[in-house]
């Protein structure tokens, strides 16, 4: 096989690793039913991970300088975006509602962003440690009330 298709493979299977990485975290939100669940933290994962491919192979085809840290800054921007439309402040109960949920799907992106940059150890590592904040840390809330 060409080289360009040995690497689109291993780039399919990055992807598949950042699309399960994305779900572990959109299970237990999901199992919470809390807004964003399964499918939206798998595609902000995977938009990561695309974002930062495409600009590294921009850059590896003509060296126009497609720039990751670019797509990171944009990433971030855009998050603040989808994150803003998961928050709201309940006036009733004087809570606000969905940050947790917001602050979910920043962490999740970075978890794309690191197996598009190979950092596979990083990535499945920081998906396990969210998974574990997200419902051990609410065990303990519930437990200091």
């Amino acid at each position: 096989m060409p080289d360009v298709v040995l690497t689109d493979l291993r780039t399919l299977a990055d992807a598949v690793l950042a699309l399960a990485l994305g779900g572990a975290v959109g299970w237990e939100r999901e199992r919470k039913k809390k807004g964003a669940g399964f499918r939206t933290m798998m595609l902000v994962s995977f938009a990561s991970f695309l974002f930062v491919e495409v600009s590294l192979a921009v850059d590896a085809a003509d060296g126009s300088g497609g720039d990751p840290v670019r797509a990171i800054q944009a990433i971030a921007a855009g998050l603040g975006f989808l994150g803003g439309g998961l928050i709201f402040r309940d006036r009733s109960e004087d809570r606000t509602h969905g940050l947790t949920t917001a602050a979910s799907l920043l962490v999740v992106s970075p978890i794309g962003i690191a197996v598009a940059l190979d950092h596979y150890v990083l990535a499945v590592g920081s998906a396990v440690l969210l998974v574990l904040v997200l419902s051990v840390a609410e065990r303990f809330e519930r437990f200091a009330r």
